[in-house]
Formats: structure tokens, C-alpha cells, sequence
């Protein structure tokens, strides 16, 4: 079958399968979620296989650590997707929610009721989890989904996807509501990307160059998400011990994320004091320091930060410090180099703290917490679909809500327009 003819059939599925997913009851969909997690349990063994195998050929590829390590599952990551399906399944349901009623001087009721956006189209790469996040999401929300993901994690993402059909198909949800993409053909992609009549949002998840090579081509509207460049500022007023608990965790917890910490900004007035036992802790965690040369004056063995590295997403153990006067000149820093992705202020000073969150225009800024926590699961939104730098239509994690838009509900008795 030529691509385009192939992107069109999963188009078309696809479009009909939403036609009827807005219509399903909350208590339909909660149980397609619970019955998900449970066949994720019990064939659990299976998928750990067929990403054995995805695994050993990333490696036989020479893909980074960090890299690996976003493929990998393990029966306790393996737990954590199924654990998430039936908390997604507790949320309250989005669909048909009235969300603001107001009654005009005629008479008239207004209303704004959610509605599905429709067929999502969701490109991502290396993580298999997605796979059943996303589908999740998806589901609850009430729209159909496509799912592509990355040539590394191929046999991972159909094992999950064809639990995931099993489980639609024993509650009698068409299968077509949730469709994995089986060809590895970046061609295909391309064909997808056109299907404007069919798809209604896409959303890609991965580096840069993927989301801006989706953004070029794609004639459906896209969910930016370039990059995570988030910031650690350690205000003069920090608690060092605290300042050095959360940068540690923000860098080194999970590197290979997009909320990982890529640039710490640290006081002028507290870095003599802060960044040689800082900066000794990071590399004791095999971080490598990239500094200003403020920096490199109070740590021996930094290497010079370029101007480049201050744009980078390192997604690995490497970190590039600044020394900055004020928190001012952190903030001038953060509007310059960063992505709009997270930001963390450390400081025990409330006045600076406040001003710090109304400055500081990313999708998620933070006190005293570390940037990990820019993560729907953690935010309570549940698994999240990902994590929006763009403010149309959704800005920062993206839950169930943030897949659905609103239309206009109006009750009359009789009134016309004079």
C-alpha cells in the first residue's frame, strides 16, 4: 500500500472512531482504563521481552546512556504505567463539563461546555510509555488517537498497543480508537502530516529536531514543546542545604527528561561559599561542570561555558553554572537562554520569591522545589499527553482538560434577535 494511501485509511479510522468516543460514558471509559492496567500486569512479561530486545539493538546502535535509560522498562516502570491507567481512571471526566454559565438581560443562558478535540496525532520518540499514557489520556478525554513512536522502541510500543486494542475490544470500544503505527517509514509521518480534514491536533514528543521538523511540515496545527532549558537559581536568602538538596535533584534524579535542571544561577554573594561543595557533589555524581569564569575561579577543573551551552538541552550529566549578580540578572539570564520550559528559585526571602513567580513567564516556575516536579502526574493532572513552551492552546503539562476544548451552549424560552 503506497504511504498516502496508508496514512489516509488510519486518518479515516481514526475520525470515525472519535465520532463515537464523545458519546461514551465516564463509566465506559474507566473500565476500557481498569481493564488496560490489569492486561498491562498480566502480560507484563511479554512487554519486558520485546523491550529486551529494543534495548539490546539500541545498544548494538550506540545510543547514550541517558538514552537507554528513556527506552528501558522494568517491572516496577512497568507497574508505575498500569498504576497511573487507574489513577487517570478516578479523575473526574472532562467531556460535556459545564464550565461557566451566565444568563444574559434577555433571557438567554450562555454556557461553555468541554468537548474532545477530535483524532490527535502523537509522534514521539524512545519512551514506550507514551505508548499507554497517551492512549490513556486520550480516551478519557474522549478523542482518538495515533500513535507513532520512535524506530528505538518499536517492538515496546506495539506489545503495549496491542495490549491496549485487547483491552478496548473486551469492552466493546472500537478498536480504531486507538491505533499504533506499525511502519517504521518516516514517510508516513510526512502523509499524516497533511491530513488536516482528519486529524485536528498533533503533538510531538522528543528533541528538537523532531518537534521543529513536525512544526515545518505539518498542515495540522502543533503543540510546540522545542525544548527543556530550566533553571536553578540559588538566591543569596537560600538555605544551602536545601539549595543543594533540590539541585541535585533536579540534575541527577532523571538527566535524559525535559524538566532535568540544565543551568544553575547562583548568587554572586553566596557562590564562595555554595559551588565548591555544590559543584564537588554533582561530579562525585559523574556530572560534568561547564562554568562561567566567575565559576571556574572558585571550582579548579570547569570547563569554559560557551555561549552555546547556555541554549543547550543537555538531557544528560552535564551542567553549565553562571555566577550572577542578583536575582535580576537571573532573571535577565532565564529570559535570554531559556526555552520557557521550568524555573526554580531557592530562597528563604518571601518579597523575592513572589516577584521571582510574577517575572518568570515559563510554564511552570517553582520556590524552593525542584524543577522535576513540572510533570502532570506530579502536578495531579495525572499521566500527562506532554509538557506545551507554546501558550496556544495549552501551556505547560497537558492533562485531560488541555485535550478538549470548549463550545457554546445557549437555552432560550422563545427569544429572538430584534
Amino acid at each position: 500500500m503506497a504511504l498516502k494511501d496508508e496514512a489516509l485509511m488510519l486518518g479515516k479510522k481514526a475520525k470515525e472512531a472519535a465520532r463515537g468516543l464523545g458519546q461514551l460514558s465516564s463509566e465506559q471509559k474507566n473500565r476500557a482504563l481498569r481493564r488496560m492496567a490489569e492486561l498491562l500486569e498480566t502480560r507484563g512479561e511479554k512487554i519486558l521481552g520485546e523491550n529486551a530486545r529494543d534495548l539490546e539493538q539500541a545498544r548494538q546502535a550506540g545510543l547514550s546512556e541517558a538514552l537507554l535509560d528513556r527506552i528501558a522498562l522494568n517491572p516496577k516502570r512497568l507497574q508505575g504505567i498500569a498504576t497511573g491507567l487507574r489513577e487517570i481512571a478516578l479523575l473526574p471526566d472532562p467531556v460535556r463539563e459545564i464550565v461557566k454559565m451566565w444568563r444574559r438581560p434577555n433571557g438567554l443562558q450562555v454556557g461553555r461546555m468541554r468537548i474532545p478535540l477530535g483524532v490527535i496525532l502523537i509522534i514521539y520518540e524512545a519512551r514506550p510509555n507514551v505508548t499507554a499514557d497517551a492512549a490513556a489520556l486520550c480516551l478519557k478525554s474522549g478523542n482518538a488517537v495515533i500513535l507513532r513512536g520512535g524506530s528505538e522502541a518499536h517492538l515496546s510500543s506495539r506489545a503495549i498497543g496491542a495490549v491496549l486494542g485487547e483491552a478496548l475490544a473486551e469492552v466493546g470500544i472500537p478498536g480504531e480508537a486507538v491505533q499504533v503505527v506499525e511502519s517504521k517509514d518516516r514517510g508516513l509521518v510526512h502523509e499524516l502530516l497533511q491530513l488536516e480534514d482528519y486529524i485536528d491536533l498533533v503533538i510531538p514528543r522528543g528533541g528538537e529536531e523532531l518537534i521543529r521538523a513536525v512544526s515545518a511540515n505539518s498542515r495540522v496545527p502543533v503543540v510546540k514543546h522545542y525544548k527543556g532549558v530550566c533553571h536553578v537559581y540559588v538566591d543569596n536568602d537560600a538555605s544551602p542545604e536545601m539549595a543543594a538538596k533540590i539541585c541535585m535533584n533536579a540534575k541527577v534524579q532523571r538527566p535524559a527528561v525535559c524538566n532535568a535542571m540544565e543551568t544553575l544561577l547562583v548568587h554572586e554573594k553566596i557562590a564562595p561559599a555554595f559551588l565548591p561543595s555544590m559543584i564537588a557533589q554533582l561530579r562525585a555524581a559523574g556530572v560534568e561542570i561547564r562554568g562561567c569564569e566567575r565559576t571556574r575561579a572558585l571550582a579548579t577543573g570547569v570547563a569554559p561555558a560557551t555561549e552555546k551551552d547556555w541554549t543547550t538541552e543537555y538531557l544528560d550529566l552535564i551542567l553549565s553554572v553562571r555566577v550572577v549578580k542578583d536575582m535580576d540578572a537571573a532573571i535577565d539570564h532565564i529570559e535570554r537562554y531559556g526555552s520557557q520550559h521550568t524555573e526554580t528559585i531557592v530562597t528563604s526571602n518571601y518579597e523575592k520569591a513572589r516577584a521571582f513567580v510574577d517575572r518568570v513567564q515559563s510554564s511552570a516556575v517553582l520556590v524552593n522545589a525542584s524543577t522535576r516536579f513540572n510533570d502532570g502526574g506530579e502536578l495531579g493532572l495525572g499521566a500527562e499527553i506532554g509538557i506545551s513552551t507554546s501558550k496556544i492552546h495549552a501551556f505547560g503539562p497537558m492533562g485531560l482538560e488541555e485535550l478538549t476544548t470548549t463550545k457554546f451552549v445557549v437555552f432560550g424560552d422563545g427569544q429572538i434577535r430584534e
